[in-house]
């Protein structure tokens, strides 16, 4: 694999999902090793997110998540969950999570094309509004924004950092119609 190979984004199937859990849980680890607050803290270890991905692979399964791989090649690179909401209230909104990229492929415009096709999908599955959250403080904000989505404010100390210092989280949505 060279580094001009083409990266793809692709939905990943029950199965799929179950065959790619290794490789997302290792984008996990990355994201937490590099400070990311994604749900996980510094003493969570391979066991938490193996066991993460297999509910993430039950709920693509069950219908409720559609989840998004970007390869180059056979290598996974990055991750994006599209999260039907199921409430009967709410049949028109999704939830975007977990939108991670490997430290190794960041800066080329991955977290952008996963967000697209999430947005594809979204449409396809007659979900006209998204939103999602962030970090306050992390790149991701900007790139949300430069995509079209609308802040809508930030909660503080919403979560925690993985080393346990307070983080807020900034959230936002998109209207798709």
């Amino acid at each position: 694999m060279t580094k001009d190979d083409a990266i793809t984004v692709e939905p990943l199937d029950a199965q799929a999902a179950h065959a790619a859990i290794p490789a997302l849980a290792e984008i996990l680890a990355d994201a937490v090793d590099s400070g990311a607050s994604v749900g996980f803290m510094q003493w969570n270890g391979q066991a938490d997110y193996t066991a993460f991905w297999t509910g993430v692979a039950a709920d693509v399964a069950a219908g409720r998540t559609i989840l998004f791989a970007a390869r180059q090649g056979a290598d996974v690179l990055g991750t994006a969950q599209l999260q039907l909401v199921g409430k009967p209230n709410q049949p028109h909104r999704a939830e975007i999570a977990k939108v991670l990229v490997h430290s190794r492929a960041r800066r080329r415009g991955i977290a952008q094309k996963l967000m697209q096709a999430a947005e594809i999908a979204a449409r396809q599955a007659k979900r006209d509004l998204l939103v999602l959250d962030t970090d306050e403080n992390g790149a991701a904000r900007r790139l949300y924004g430069k995509l079209g989505w609308i802040e809508v404010g930030t909660i503080p100390r919403y979560a925690l950092m993985p080393d346990g210092r307070d983080c807020g989280s900034t959230f936002f949505y998109k209207d798709l119609r």
